[in-house]
């Protein structure tokens, strides 16, 4: 099973709210998932995010793969340095 780190998206229209979850990468979009990681209000002025950092590197480590979208937003976090540091020591 291939394990994404991915947005599903919820909220009205033309109002989206993201949840970052960890899925199968088969599953779609709005559909099943495994965990709940984060948040991301795109709407709000500035955008807010709000990641678990430990339970990002749990799947992380074991093996998923984020979307470039949450890749930048993990980015920013800063916990794709850690997650690399981590990994070259």
């Amino acid at each position: 099973m291939a394990v994404k780190l991915r947005l599903k998206r919820g909220g009205a229209k033309k109002q989206p709210y993201y949840r970052i979850v960890a899925a199968d990468s088969r599953s779609p979009r709005d559909g099943r998932f495994i965990e709940i990681i984060g948040t991301y209000n795109s709407v709000a002025n500035p955008a807010e995010v709000k990641i678990d950092e430990e339970l990002t590197l749990k799947w992380l480590r074991n093996g998923a793969i984020p979307t470039d979208t949450v890749r930048n937003l993990l980015s920013d976090a800063g916990i794709m340095k850690k997650f690399h540091e981590e990994r070259n020591k």
